[in-house]
């Protein structure tokens, strides 16, 4: 077990609640009466006696300043007021990125989801938990879907308004609201209704909305595993189709907490399906196209994948500098020259290529990657059933010719350079 030395533990972040001070543990106590700095919003510190002398630090935009004030005063006995859990989307999460855990005391107190899930009944293991509080509203569009339960921290008392508002255009209009203002204080109060018919203004700024989501339309809905139906994109054909789309997030294997880069994104079809698969995946879409980036914009908004990173350009030239992803897609322009070398440089030991050619001169290019590297190549025919006078035929897509290869360390010398096209 290692032994930390408490002296190095000189920031301490305090969970407290609407019943403020009073409500604080002994040990979150001993902590804020050590400090010789308090750090908090305008209403943390309020609670503070008028008499207290110490150093204050109020919250600044944008809060990397004051971050940069905290670890200015490192070794000095710093104290963080927080409300509830820092480390349930709070500020706990944010100082652990900056600041060793080793130099950290965190308490929390009951976060709002624990304390709305107490008050309704519900188990916060089944409920999707959501912040809009300095975050897109689109977030919202990426968990709804009938039946779900939601509980959402707002930013303020416009926030059920708006949440309404897209819950009724995105179908769940149906769906019973409750807003829980001032969560564990004498001010407790709960506001009931119903989405599409919500006229309530006079709420708290301090509150956090359940819903239990009620669909008009079930059937329309996008599911949650890949394979969208087309239609749920705007596009201009630049358009991984649905079946062909499907096979290619399953080869991608998208894991929590990854990076994709998609490369010539059209309408980001890709990208937006692997962060769906889990709200931790990233991606970034380039592309080049001015249509199509906005298609890219617009389609992540409304699937609920607004932190969906648009670098605007034409690769290779775009990927320098980019962060180094866990995999990449190649939907198109495999003949661009030097695409396939920077990529395949790009990528960890470990990471997954996946290209996807529709043209004879791309499979070539792919075959002499495959016969070089290695790698599975694979011939996706779709064929759909559509009139044929008064009868059926079978109707064939365009066949994809898909490369997928995993990165592996490099064991023959002849493999270290990329093979010549």
């Amino acid at each position: 077990m290692t032994d930390h030395n408490s002296q190095s533990k000189w920031l301490s972040i305090i969970g407290i609640g609407e019943d403020g001070l009073e409500g604080l543990s002994p040990v979150g106590r001993s902590l804020l009466s050590l400090a010789s700095v308090i750090v908090g919003g305008e209403r943390h510190l309020a609670m503070l006696p008028p008499e207290d002398r110490r150093e204050k630090l109020l919250w600044t935009s944008p809060l990397q300043d004051s971050l940069e004030e905290i670890m200015r005063r490192r070794g000095q006995a710093v104290c963080v007021l927080a409300s509830g859990d820092p480390m349930c989307y709070g500020i706990g999460v944010t100082l652990t990125r900056h600041i060793p855990l080793a130099e950290m005391t965190i308490i929390p107190a009951p976060s709002a989801f624990s304390l709305a899930c107490s008050r309704l009944g519900w188990s916060l293991s089944e409920v999707e938990t959501l912040s809009l509080c300095g975050r897109p509203p689109a977030l919202l569009n990426g968990v709804l879907y009938p039946g779900a339960q939601l509980l959402v921290l707002s930013a303020d008392a416009q926030t059920p308004a708006m949440v309404c508002q897209m819950l009724t255009e995105k179908g769940f209009g149906e769906s019973p609201i409750t807003v829980l203002e001032h969560l564990g204080s004498p001010k407790e109060r709960h506001l009931q209704g119903i989405a599409n018919r919500w006229d309530l203004r006079d709420i708290a700024a301090l509150n956090v909305i359940a819903i239990t989501c009620v669909s008009s339309h079930p059937l329309t809905l996008p599911p949650r595993l890949p394979g969208l139906p087309d239609s749920a994109y705007q596009h201009d054909g630049q358009l991984t189709k649905r079946q062909v789309r499907a096979v290619t997030l399953a080869t991608l294997a998208p894991l929590p907490g990854q990076l994709l880069w998609d490369v010539g994104a059209g309408c980001g079809s890709i990208g937006i399906e692997w962060m769906r698969c889990d709200r931790r995946c990233q991606s970034i879409a380039i592309e080049h196209h001015p249509t199509r980036l906005q298609y890219i914009a617009d389609n992540a908004t409304a699937l609920g994948t607004p932190h969906l990173k648009i670098v605007a350009g034409k690769a290779p030239q775009a990927l320098h500098d980019l962060p180094q992803p866990d995999a990449i897609f190649i939907g198109g322009g495999i003949t661009t020259p030097d695409l396939l070398e920077t990529c395949w440089a790009a990528l960890p030991e470990g990471g997954r290529l996946v290209c996807n050619t529709v043209t004879v001169e791309s499979e070539l290019i792919l075959l002499q990657w495959q016969r070089k590297l290695g790698g599975e190549l694979t011939r996706i025919s779709i064929q759909k059933a559509e009139p044929v006078g008064q009868f059926l035929g079978w109707k064939a897509m365009a066949p994809v010719t898909q490369w997928v290869i995993v990165k592996q360390a490099v064991v023959n010398p002849c493999l270290t350079r990329p093979p010549t096209t």
